[in-house]
Order: structure tokens, then C-alpha cells, then sequence
């Protein structure tokens, strides 16, 4: 039978519950205990502030006491849910917009012209009608990745030459959407971070000149991350922060990383949505984030619906 969504997400994160597995064991919640869990979950990549929180709350609640492995985990996994909750709000577009236009962004490497793919290829099964532009127009490569995509689920591209300009394939995708009534418009983008300069430059321009077709776009900003980066991802969510409006987080690669507290960081960090999750290559590999189901897949606890039968595959998400 193949694992559903929750099972591969816990398979995925099991290198990240490794560097936890040290809190798991049986034993009195003391000073010393409290400071080597904090060590830990620092280690974990959870963030200072998350895991001094969480030591709070144990602290408080359970300073002193004999607790279980299972006790741990199950406390663990509710304080990551509360810290996750606020943001786990799943992409959806705005019917009104005819089309919603997303520029998706991030440095090179982290999935982010495979996961337009993947939405796009999920939006579409849902019916509606997607548009792709290969604005990373500096990789042969993503253009061609995307153009892959485009053939594998029936979804439209725009590409130009290479090198050419982006802003001006953006400028034709948000033209054409509209013409075609389109309902999403997909814009990948360069992600060349070490030129800071000519990526803001860059960024800036094709925000310009889509504004002069339609003043309101883009109307979603997508900054996808790659979790085997670990802290590194704090930093470059501040760096599109100040090149763009960033509105939402996608986060890839998590079955590759011992790092996937790095997401709990990012939530208590910046308080921005986090639309979805990666676990892997497969279009059903990018799933609408859930806080429960994330929360207790990082602490290595059964989903909430492995007593009942194991999970249907559901649709991927965008």
C-alpha cells in the first residue's frame, strides 16, 4: 500500500527527530534536564525564543515531576502545534482577481520551479486554467524544467530567449491571463542572492511594469525555502523581505533534512503564512501545511488518523 501524505511527511522528518531523540527518555524534569532539553531543541533548529518558551511551559507544568518518553512527545508536539497554528494557512487563489498573479521567488536550488510545477499541476486538476511564465530566464535550465511541466499537465508556458527579459514575460503572462480568463498566473523568477543588486533591480522591474497593465499585481509573493538550509533561511527571509512584499512561505526538501525545525523558527520569526510543505520529487509530494500533523511528524508521534485507515492520497497542494 502506498504511505499516505502523514506517513512520508514523519519518514521525511525522521532525521529531524533524531536530533531530538535525546529529550525522549524517561526521566525527572530538574534544572539540569530543562537546560539540556533547551540545548536540544535549539540543536533541533527550533530558535531560541521557541525553545525557551517551551522549557517555560515545562517549567511550569511539569518542573519536578517523572515524565515519560510519550509525555515529552506529546507535550513537545502541542507546544510546536500552538507556535505553528497561527500560519498553517493553505494557498488558495482569489476567484475574483481573473487571474491571481504569483511571483514565486527564492534563491536557486531550493525547488522553486518544480514546486510552480507541481501547483500548477494541482490547481489545473482542480479545474482551473493555470499559466506558467519562465521568468528565470539566466537558467537554460529552469526554462526547460518548466517547459517539462508544461508538457507533463497539459498547463501553458511563456518563455523568451535565454537571457532575455523578465519583465517583459511577465508583462505577457499577466496580458494573456487576462485575455484568456485565465485564473492563475504563475511567475518563476531568478534567484541570484550573491548579486543582490541586479536580483532587486530585477524584482523591482517586473513588479513595475506588470502595475502598468493591472496596478494590483503581483497579488501573491512566494518565497519558497529549502529546508536543508537550516537557519540560512531566516536570512533569506529577511533579504526578500526587504527586495519584496513576501506575503507567504512554501518550504521544500524536508525528507532530505535533519533541519525540519527550521519551519518553527520561520513561523515564530516572521509570522508569515505557510502555505505549504515538501517531502519529495512527486507532484503528490507538496501538501497544504498542516500544524498538527507537522508538529507531531517532527517529534516522531502517529498522525492524528493513523487509527483509522491509512491516509487516502489526497491531492497535493499549491
Amino acid at each position: 500500500m502506498a504511505l499516505g501524505f502523514f506517513s512520508r511527511l514523519k519518514q521525511g522528518l525522521s532525521r529531524s527527530t533524531q536530533k531530538l531523540s535525546a529529550v525522549f527518555t524517561k526521566r525527572k524534569l530538574d534544572e539540569a534536564a530543562l537546560e539540556e532539553l533547551e540545548d536540544q531543541l535549539i540543536a533541533a533548529d527550533l530558535g531560541p525564543a521557541v525553545a525557551e518558551r517551551v522549557i517555560e511551559s515545562f517549567r511550569a507544568n511539569r518542573f519536578g515531576t517523572e515524565v515519560t518518553d510519550e509525555e515529552i512527545r506529546t507535550a513537545l508536539a502541542d507546544e510546536i502545534a500552538r507556535v505553528l497554528e497561527p500560519v498553517a494557512i493553505p494557498f488558495e487563489p482569489n476567484p475574483e482577481l481573473k487571474p491571481h498573479v504569483v511571483l514565486m521567488v527564492g534563491v536557486n536550488g531550493t525547488g522553486k520551479t518544480t514546486t510552480i510545477g507541481k501547483m500548477a499541476r494541482y490547481f489545473g486538476e482542480q479545474g482551473k486554467k493555470v499559466i506558467m511564465v519562465a521568468g528565470d530566464t539566466f537558467r537554460a535550465a529552469a526554462v526547460e524544467q518548466l517547459q517539462v511541466w508544461g508538457e507533463r499537465t497539459g498547463t501553458q508556458v511563456i518563455a523568451g530567449k535565454p537571457g532575455g527579459d523578465a519583465a517583459g514575460l511577465a508583462f505577457e503572462g499577466l496580458k494573456r491571463g487576462k485575455a484568456e480568463g485565465a485564473d492563475l498566473v504563475l511567475i518563476d523568477t531568478a534567484g541570484r542572492l550573491h548579486n543582490k543588486g541586479a536580483l532587486m533591480e530585477e524584482l523591482a522591474k517586473i513588479i513595475r511594469v506588470m502595475k502598468k497593465f493591472d496596478e494590483t499585481a503581483p497579488h501573491s509573493v512566494i518565497l519558497v525555502l529549502d529546508a536543508t538550509t537550516g537557519q540560512n533561511a531566516i536570512e533569506q527571509v529577511r533579504v526578500f523581505r526587504e527586495l519584496v512584499n513576501v506575503t507567504g512561505l512554501i518550504v521544500t526538501k524536508l525528507d532530505g533534512s535533519a533541519r525540519g525545525g527550521i519551519v518553527v523558527a520561520l513561523a515564530d520569526a516572521f509570522k508569515l503564512p505557510v502555505h505549504a510543505v515538501g517531502v519529495g520529487e512527486k507532484a503528490e509530494d507538496l501538501r497544504p501545511f498542516s500544524a498538527q500533523e507537522f508538529a507531531r511528524g517532527l517529534v516522531g508521534k502517529t498522525s492524528l488518523s493513523d487509527n483509522t485507515a491509512e491516509e487516502t492520497e489526497e491531492k497535493p497542494a499549491g
